[in-house]
């Protein structure tokens, strides 16, 4: 293996104590009947017996690949060939990026194992399962370059996800050598305030907060309100809004903002600044758990005030406004009003029947005393029985 030490041995029959020649590749002499011929310290002659001769080489490359010559000078010349095969281990791939993964598109990321001899394995690998991907390989004369090149579609629910490129090789015994690397997805930023709890009344203090989110993180963010200018005792600290002694002058929506290279968001608050319900003069105590804590003491106002209408104090918190809802059900009501116009019909009805009854009453009646008097009055031109029939007229 490459930068490691290789022993050349070189054995010997019917050894007479004639010259032996050692040779590198390029056929020159090493060493001579042990003796060092050729300068270079990294051979060593580390045995020389009748039966066996061994050298050593240390910190082995690719160029000292080849065949060694050991011969032996007798009658007849006698030759051994010992080859040299060096192997050149990859060193940790590397990953790189044609263009920028943005939301929404695909980035190609390729593995690079420069140089190695024989042409490394490459594999990718993302959550424990193995990526394919195009494999490329050259020849650089004695050892090789390898790339695998792989593509995938990226969201922002992407960024930071962990991916890694294995590299194999016949010189690292089984092991492997791995590069991780983390998926960098830019996206357009998103924006959410984090409302306050509970009600807000006169003089409270409000405090906004505006989470955002993106790739590249927006640096700036922006305040402002709606259709008019942010109060006088607003103060920004970075993602925060803070506004003192709050009034109903305050009321309206505010809005947060914030850009990047690849978009920009906002999202808005509507506040709303209710009236301060006086109530007659308490004294409240409040003791916080911790013992060490300096007691708090809060006075209401002794003056009261009316209170806004359909709204009313809440008992356990004196000071807190809450909606007042009618104690009558609304359908006993219609039920009530459905009764009284029925009634209202009814008597009408009878009124107008009782009205037209009356009336045929009073023209039967005036029909039969003019019959009445038809009779008197042609009793009375005959002068038959008038005074009887005058009398029974009248009775």
């Amino acid at each position: 293996m490459e930068g490691g030490t290789a022993e050349i041995s070189c054995r010997l029959q019917n050894y007479d104590g004639s010259i032996v020649v050692i040779q590198n590749p390029r056929r020159q002499t090493l060493f001579f009947n042990g003796t060092r011929a050729l300068k270079d310290d990294r051979f060593q002659m580390v045995l020389f017996t009748p039966r066996l001769v061994r050298i050593e080489l240390t910190n082995v490359s690719v160029s000292d690949e080849g065949g060694y010559f050991c011969q032996l000078y007798t009658d007849s010349t006698h030759h051994q060939v010992a080859t040299l095969s060096v192997l050149v281990p990859p060193e940790t791939p590397t990953v790189e990026v044609k263009q920028e993964a943005v939301e929404g598109g695909e980035v190609e990321l390729t593995c690079v194992s420069p140089r190695s001899k024989p042409a490394a394995t490459l594999r990718w690998v993302r959550n424990g399962r193995e990526v394919p991907g195009v494999v490329s390989q050259q020849d650089n004369g004695k050892t090789f370059s390898v790339s695998s090149t792989i593509r995938i579609p990226v969201e922002r629910k992407d960024n930071g996800a962990a991916l890694s490129c294995e590299a194999f090789h016949p010189a690292l015994g089984g092991q492997k050598r791995i590069r991780h690397y983390r998926l960098d997805v830019y996206f357009a930023p998103t924006v959410r305030i984090v409302p306050p709890t509970g009600i807000l009344r006169e003089g409270d203090s409000l405090s906004l907060t505006c989470s955002v989110t993106g790739n590249p993180l927006p640096r700036n963010i922006q305040w402002s309100k709606i259709n008019d200018t942010l109060p006088e005792r607003a103060e920004i600290s970075g993602p925060t809004l803070q506004i003192s002694r709050l009034s109903q002058s305050y009321n309206g929506t505010y809005l947060c903002q914030a850009q990047n290279n690849y978009g920009r968001a906002a999202d808005h608050y509507t506040l709303l600044v209710y009236d301060i319900v006086s109530l007659p003069t308490t004294s409240t105590t409040v003791v916080p758990p911790t013992p060490s804590t300096t007691q708090q003491i809060t006075s209401h106002s002794t003056t009261p005030t009316l209170p806004t209408p359909g709204l009313a104090p809440d008992p356990e918190d004196p000071g807190a406004v809450v909606e007042t809802h009618s104690a009558v059900p609304y359908a006993v009501i219609g039920g009530v009003l459905a009764l009284l116009v029925f009634t209202v019909i009814c008597v009408l009805i009878v009124t107008i029947w009782c009205s037209v009854r009356q009336k045929g009453s009073y023209l039967t009646h005036e029909a039969s005393g003019l019959d009445e008097h038809g009779e008197v009055q042609e009793a009375f031109l005959n002068g038959n029985d008038a005074s009887q029939g005058k009398k029974e007229y009248l009775l």
